[in-house]
């Protein structure tokens, strides 16, 4: 097993699993055949290629890595195009450079992020700005930081899917992400079908936090009942792209209603550059 990645293998395996992610038609989110609140697929193909080096930048601390992705993208596209997708992959690709297998590289990571990282880290919410951010009583990112990430993220961790990762190892990902992409691949085999079943999973399985974030819990559990039926109709059929009118016609209802699952879609990215990472570190049973 190859015990770490360089620099270039790590970028080339986070662009392409963003570009993965935009290829299939994600209800609510922006993908290739449709932009949607204020962005389109360009943005965030800009804001990914803004964010590899810095996100992968050898030696960088966490917190670095963290605010300097972040602060690229902002430079690129003025507004907030991955946020999420920063703060969870920004950990796995230093995981994948620390030896060892990767969920046990990725929990040393996180345990070991010290008041500097969770400092820059709160700079680089701050200056993405999510909507729906809000003010916290305790641990405000518009505030240097006080206590450590794991402390800040297990408060946050009710609140929001991408903190509870956090503070549970990833377990999405590694869990019913990794599970769920490896089932459709093994099912379709097809052009990006694996990314779409994925971000159903996610869409499914817990109330979408940006979602609840932006329009509150009810809205957020009844986008997420509403993906129960459509996860279950790609699943049981062999060909996903018979789907695609429908699915077209719930995309379009979701933005019309300002409704965008960005949780669901960060995690899908997470996922997705989760297998590439295991791929190159030769942990994947089946060839890549």
């Amino acid at each position: 097993m190859n015990a770490r990645l360089t620099e270039a293998a790590l970028q080339t395996a986070f662009v392409a699993a963003c570009e993965e992610e935009l290829a299939v038609p994600k209800p609510g989110n922006v993908h290739d055949f449709a932009g949607g609140h204020g962005m389109f697929a360009d943005d965030f193909r800009r804001s990914a290629a803004a964010a590899a080096p810095q996100l992968c930048r050898p030696r960088a601390t966490l917190g670095q890595r963290i605010l300097g992705a972040v602060a690229a993208t902002r430079a690129e596209v003025a507004q907030n195009t991955n946020l999420g997708i920063v703060l969870l992959c920004a950990p796995l690709a230093m995981a994948a450079t620390a030896g060892g297998d990767l969920p046990s590289a990725l929990a040393r990571t996180l345990a070991a992020a010290d008041l500097a990282d969770a400092d820059a880290t709160f700079r680089a919410i701050a200056l993405a700005s999510p909507g729906g951010l809000g003010t916290a009583r305790r641990h405000d990112v518009r505030q240097p930081a006080t206590v450590t990430l794991a402390v800040a993220m297990a408060e946050a961790a009710q609140r929001d899917r991408i903190a509870w990762n956090w503070t549970h190892g990833f377990a999405d990902v590694f869990g019913p992400g990794l599970a769920t992409y490896a089932a459709a691949q093994a099912r379709w085999r097809g052009p990006g079908w694996a990314a779409l079943a994925v971000y159903l999973h996610f869409l499914a399985a817990v109330p979408d936090s940006h979602v609840a974030r932006k329009h509150g819990t009810a809205v957020a559990e009844r986008t997420r009942a509403a993906a129960e039926p459509w996860l279950a109709r790609l699943l049981a059929g062999d060909d996903p792209s018979a789907h695609l009118p429908a699915l077209f016609a719930w995309d379009a209802a979701l933005k019309q209603a300002a409704i965008n699952p960005g949780t669901s879609a960060d995690l899908t990215v997470a996922t997705l550059f989760t297998v590439r990472l295991r791929c190159e570190l030769r942990t994947l049973a089946d060839p890549c």
